[in-house]
């Protein structure tokens, strides 16, 4: 098992917090996804955008573009580390529900992760 340093950023113990590598990109992914594009100062074009239409009336073009959204960031800013297999977004109300299908490029591994976010 290879080890990470953590991501947000800690100390434990007196030192820099160190996670498996599954849970590294696990939360990268989280990062991209429910981060806004124009929200890091210096990388404006950082996220999905997917969380700005939480509000926006339901439907399956929604949904679908939300998809897109999320699957095309990931393949941009984490494409050295994953391989994106599929993305589902459900969209109910002002809960967002995205489940990232992916393969970790160093192992080969096949995971799946699924976030929820109420706004």
């Amino acid at each position: 098992m290879s080890r990470e340093i953590a991501h947000p950023w800690r100390i434990e113990a007196g030192r820099t917090a160190r996670v498996e590598t599954e849970d590294h990109v696990e939360s990268l992914i989280e990062a991209v996804l429910f981060t806004s594009p124009g929200e890091r100062v210096n990388r404006p074009t950082f996220g999905s955008g997917v969380l700005r239409a939480v509000f926006a009336p339901n439907s399956d073009e929604l949904a679908a573009t939300l998809q897109v959204l999320a699957q095309s960031s990931l393949q941009q800013w984490l494409d050295d580390l994953i391989e994106v297999e599929a993305v589902q977004v459900d969209h109910v109300d002002a809960t967002l529900e995205v489940t990232v299908q992916y393969v970790l490029r160093r192992t080969r591994q096949r995971r799946t992760v699924q976030f929820v976010r109420e706004v």
